[in-house]
């Protein structure tokens, strides 16, 4: 894929068409700017700088939702379906809310990029709106100004910065939460991809965090039976690593050299980082959300295997996990490898995935809930001594057993629909409170999580058994990780 058409891919088709705004409700990033003398409210296409603007746009969400809300409770009273009236205050609210998470970038755009991935388990009756407010969040954001975009390249690269690139677009291919990319050539003749951190990414991603905590009534609207509340506080703990480009720029270079050569997968090598600039090799290939979108079967499984391997690999090839597997990370190239684009968030796990998690799904597969109890208890997950029924021991684990069953799983959103709403049964009975996932199994909790959503979106058939058998300790018995793959 050109540059120019993943500009066009980008633009989504959006072009010269207005998005209706219901009744009452003020367009999305509308709101009357207010003026405080010696502050920027917005950087010129960049990141809204002032809090007060910040704020009073995420503001407007639940004020929107208030009166979406009001404007139910009339068609209720009208005689209206109650299913068809709840459909349409979700897609409603979640036009909304994407419109100004996207907006805002920062905090408030990446926590709905981390929302995105787990675009498979809402109602087939909503799916269509929110897919596309979803797929936009993911593959569009305003464009910092190319003047902007120059100082930065002269704060990090020094008042010569031309000189390290032959040529360079000031039109970005692509816009993400804390920072956009731009085409370039290097100096040494490479293709590259230029990153390059919004003006106020610190300010606004601290700020966002704070704002969004009071807002997770809404996202129960949204996204039901998705528990946000620890994603946020993830995310809140990760914010000195996300706004240090060289931290990134290490990581990937990690995962470069442990899959270098590999048949499948392909991590860019990085040319130069510095806090707030990230070069690296360019990638022309079709973005993973392209494949669930458009992707023939064949074209799905091939892409899922390789997205699941390349996951649960990681850390036993570069003692690092990927902790951000939302589709817009992924391109499928032209050779059929997959290549993976950001390593903004990884977590060091020089040991691997956690033995007991493999344990755990076997003995889970087993049906031997004594022994599951055992190991949870011994790693902290649960309380020594408390009653623990064997029904929801097995509601727990057999989620993220059920798919290594058999030889081959299929992967669908009806599965995770019903995962979700199991999951809302488990929490409103309180059985999820006997649960305590210590600090080291929470992100990679949340990654299989993720992972698992991504590969229900691509509805993909993959040999999933062999993969934790291969790359998942404890899960075959007596077992490590495997050797990589073929080179």
């Amino acid at each position: 894929m050109t540059a120019g058409e993943e500009e066009r891919e980008r633009a989504g088709g959006t072009e010269g068409k207005a998005e209706r705004v219901p009744e009452g409700e003020k367009p999305p990033g509308k709101e009357p700017r207010a003026s405080f003398p010696g502050r920027d409210d917005h950087s010129a296409g960049g990141i809204p700088r002032s809090p007060w603007v910040r704020n009073a746009r995420l503001a407007s969400l639940p004020l929107g939702f208030a009166g979406r809300s009001a404007l139910r409770l009339g068609r209720r009273l009208l005689g209206q379906p109650v299913d068809l009236i709840t459909g349409e205050l979700q897609r409603r609210t979640s036009l909304h809310l994407f419109r100004v998470l996207g907006e805002l970038k920062g905090g408030a755009m990446k926590f709905g990029q981390m929302l995105s991935v787990f675009e498979a388990a809402l109602p087939p009756e909503v799916i269509g709106p929110y897919r596309a407010a979803l797929t936009l969040l993911q593959e569009a954001a305003p464009a910092l100004p190319a003047p902007q975009v120059h100082a930065v390249l002269a704060g990090e690269l020094g008042p010569k910065w031309r000189e390290h690139f032959r040529e360079f677009s000031d039109t970005p291919a692509a816009a993400a939460s804390i920072g956009q990319v731009h085409r370039a050539v290097w100096a040494d003749g490479r293709q590259v991809a230029v990153k390059i951190q919004y003006p106020g990414a610190a300010e606004a991603l601290l700020g966002d965090y704070a704002q969004l905590g009071r807002l997770i009534r809404l996202f129960s609207v949204v996204t039901p039976g998705l528990d946000v509340e620890p994603m946020l506080r993830e995310l809140r703990e990760r914010v000195a690593d996300e706004l240090d480009y060289r931290l990134e720029g290490a990581a990937q270079q990690a995962f470069a050299d442990a899959y270098r050569g590999d048949a499948e997968i392909l991590v860019p090598d990085v040319a130069l980082c510095t806090e707030r600039v990230l070069v690296t090799q360019w990638l022309d290939g079709t973005p993973l959300s392209a494949v669930i979108r458009e992707g023939t079967q064949a074209e799905r499984d091939h892409a899922g295997l390789r997205y699941a391997r390349f996951l649960f690999s990681g850390p036993a090839r570069a003692g690092r996990l990927h902790a951000d597997p939302h589709p817009g990370n992924f391109r499928v190239l032209e050779d059929g490898r997959l290549g993976v684009i950001d390593f903004g968030a990884v977590k060091d796990l020089p040991d691997g995935l956690p033995s007991a998690l493999g344990t755990l799904l076997r003995l889970a597969q087993e049906g031997d809930w004594a022994a599951a109890e055992e190991v949870l208890v011994h790693e902290g997950i649960v309380t020594p001594g408390v009653p623990l029924d064997p029904a929801a021991l097995g509601s727990f684990l057999l989620p993220l057993a059920t798919p290594a069953a058999g030889e081959t799983y299929r992967f669908t959103r009806e599965w995770l629909r019903e995962e979700v709403v199991q999951a809302i049964d488990l929490r409103e009975s309180g059985l999820l409170r006997r649960f305590n996932l210590p600090p080291s199994y929470v992100l990679v909790n949340r990654v299989v999580g993720a992972a698992t959503a991504v590969l229900c979106q691509l509805e993909c058939t993959v040999p999933f058994r062999a993969e934790v058998a291969r790359w998942l300790p404890g899960f075959a018995e007596g077992a490590v990780a495997g050797e990589p793959t073929a080179r």
